[in-house]
């Protein structure tokens, strides 16, 4: 069998709703690493907030950060941070408005803003996190690979206006900015160059809208059970949900795990 590149999104894929990962999952994964396939995560979150399921499933490989960032093992094989000067304008206007903003770097999360403390806390607790740190410097001294923007779809912002920047939505309050271009399937497609794997030996799991572009290009795309009906509707199939060992019966099905 061909060496194949399988990639899963952390939250509602490869973590159930306790924040976990099934005892079905971790198994399934040990099965394919076993077997010579590689295995990685590719999660909205930076790698601080992605390593406890990292290590305790045992990924060698990592796409953190919406696909701003790759490693192996702790050690940086892809990086693409955002533009400061691109930033601006965009924050002028969010912060003119009082839409609050935080960022992303590698292992650090904090808020350059505190309009709304409720909607930033309902937004990062979905996911199992908190309120971030306030350091309304924080993108200016650090390198930061991901911002969010915490509005809802009844925002009037012109996201095409912001030259350099690409605006994803993960939660009904809040979006990732990332650099324009930058998604989990520019980098899960990088990482399959990297380890010499075709895009047609490429595998993702997801649920949420920042996986549509993932799933689309891969070569076989994955919706959970419990997915966004937009994502349902680009996977080449849909599995159980993240309850019920939808990752296990997924990789029966593809006859790649017993």
């Amino acid at each position: 069998m061909k060496r194949k590149l399988i990639a899963f999104d952390l939250d509602g894929t490869l973590l159930d709703e306790q924040k976990q990962p099934l005892a079905s999952t971790i198994e399934a994964i040990k099965q394919l690493k076993a077997q010579g396939h590689a295995v990685t995560i590719a999660t909205g979150r930076n790698h601080l907030l992605a390593k406890e399921v990292i290590d305790a499933v045992g990924f060698d490989y990592a796409i953190v950060c919406n696909g701003s960032v790759a490693l192996h093992k702790d050690r940086l094989l892809f990086e693409q941070p955002l533009s400061v000067d691109q930033l601006a304008p965009c924050l002028e206007q969010l912060h003119q408005d009082q839409i609050d903003t935080a960022f992303v770097s590698l292992d650090e999360t904090k808020r350059v803003t505190t309009f709304n403390e409720d909607v930033m806390e309902e937004a990062m607790r979905s996911f199992g996190s908190h309120l971030p740190e306030y350091d309304e410097n924080f993108h200016h001294h650090e390198t930061v690979y991901q911002g969010l923007a915490f509005y809802d779809e009844t925002y009037p912002i012109d996201e095409t206006a912001f030259e350099g920047l690409s605006f994803v939505r993960w939660h009904p309050k809040c979006v990732d900015i990332i650099p324009k271009h930058g998604s989990k399937a520019k980098t899960l497609l990088f990482l399959a160059d990297h380890l010499g794997i075709s895009r047609d030996d490429t595998i993702a799991f997801g649920d949420g809208l920042n996986d549509l572009e993932m799933l689309s290009q891969a070569g076989v795309g994955i919706a959970m059970g419990n997915a966004k009906e937009e994502v349902k509707k680009c996977a080449n199939f849909v599995t159980k949900t993240n309850e019920d060992d939808g990752i296990y019966h997924a990789l029966v099905e593809l006859n790649l795990i017993q």
